[in-house]
């Protein structure tokens, strides 16, 4: 079995590869781990390789999610070679992929329900400390979002809707709508260029941003809205460097999604204000299933009656769940 994850650096795709480690390794079958290095041109070898050296099935998290080109080329590598691939995570096409090959499934989220979780979340926390957080009394709440990478399924759905049902909560209290920290913006967002959703990304963002919307200058950023716990920990580490969120005196709320081990540390220490769970091991332990049933002679979707299964088509969509800590 040949697992390709689009990088090794990305905090929550190595807990998914820990957990799914471990779920092949119970499973007793040989398998390799491909790291892409977000290098969409290194994974389409690295499938040619592994086809080349007899993989009985591909497990695919793809690098480039801004067209399909590169899953449905896969998908015919797959399809020559007669072998099941499983994409996971990274959200492909349904109709030009998956069901263009009988032997294709997708294991994932639903990438709009981590945007109106953490947009609850976060509406109802504000209305809960509106006072603490509005740190120049203007009555508006500041924010800044770290997209993570465009074109990108779930970043699309979270920087929607993260902000559109914060603002929701908030307007049905007679709260005014959020507040893009620099108002001139065009787009309401800042992106990890280098599209890893990397904690050094946020952290660079915001030592740009910190030193001129301050709370000395009366415009201080009030609250961050992060994609992925991994920028949410590098907006942290920013604002550390600055006296903020230190787990005792003014925190500046930060929201993730994921709930790595590390997010929910910062939340339990009161550095962090919360985030939601993408669960890696669920994940992990989904793809085994379509694997054993291929492994023991059957199709994929074989045992998935349990499961949330798309209708028409054969993606998983694995629930997350808020976490605001212990």
């Amino acid at each position: 079995i040949a697992v390709f994850y689009y990088t090794y650096s990305d905090t929550y795709i190595s807990t998914v590869r820990t957990a799914l480690d471990a779920e092949l390794d119970k499973l007793g079958v040989e398998y390799q781990d491909y790291d892409s290095n977000s290098q969409q041109n290194t994974q389409t070898e690295q499938v040619d390789t592994a086809i080349t050296k007899g993989a009985t099935c591909l497990i695919v998290n793809i690098v480039e999610t801004g067209s399909d080109d590169a899953a449905q080329g896969i998908v015919d590598k797959a399809k020559a070679a007669d072998i099941p691939v499983i994409f996971f995570n990274r959200e492909v096409a349904d109709n030009d992929v998956i069901n263009s090959y009988e032997k294709c499934a997708f294991v994932g989220t639903n990438a709009p329900d981590a945007g109106h979780m953490q947009g609850e979340m976060i509406g109802e926390y504000l209305l809960a400390n509106y006072d603490a957080v509005d740190l120049n009394g203007d009555g508006t709440i500041s924010y800044v979002l770290f997209k993570g990478q465009e074109g990108n399924a779930e970043a699309e759905a979270r920087t929607q809707f993260g902000v559109e049902d914060a603002n929701a909560v908030l307007t049905a209290a007679g709260k005014p709508e959020l507040a893009y920290y620099n108002a001139s913006a065009t787009d309401k967002y800042l992106v990890d260029q280098g599209g890893k959703w990397s904690a050094q990304a946020a952290n660079d963002y915001m030592a740009t941003i910190l030193p001129e919307y301050s709370e000395a200058n009366g415009n201080m950023v009030e609250l961050i809205i992060c994609n992925n716990d991994g920028m949410a920990e590098g907006a942290v580490s920013a604002l550390q460097g600055v006296g903020y969120n230190t787990g005792d005196g003014k925190t500046i709320p930060v929201f993730g999604v994921d709930a790595t081990d590390s997010a929910k540390q910062l939340i339990n220490e009161g550095k962090m204000t919360g985030t939601i769970k993408q669960d890696a091991e669920g994940m992990a332990s989904t793809i085994l299933n379509l694997v054993s049933s291929v492994q023991g002679g059957g199709e994929l979707m074989d045992n998935t009656s349990s499961f949330n299964v798309d209708e028409g088509v054969a993606k998983i969509r694995v629930p997350y769940a808020t976490y605001t800590g212990e």
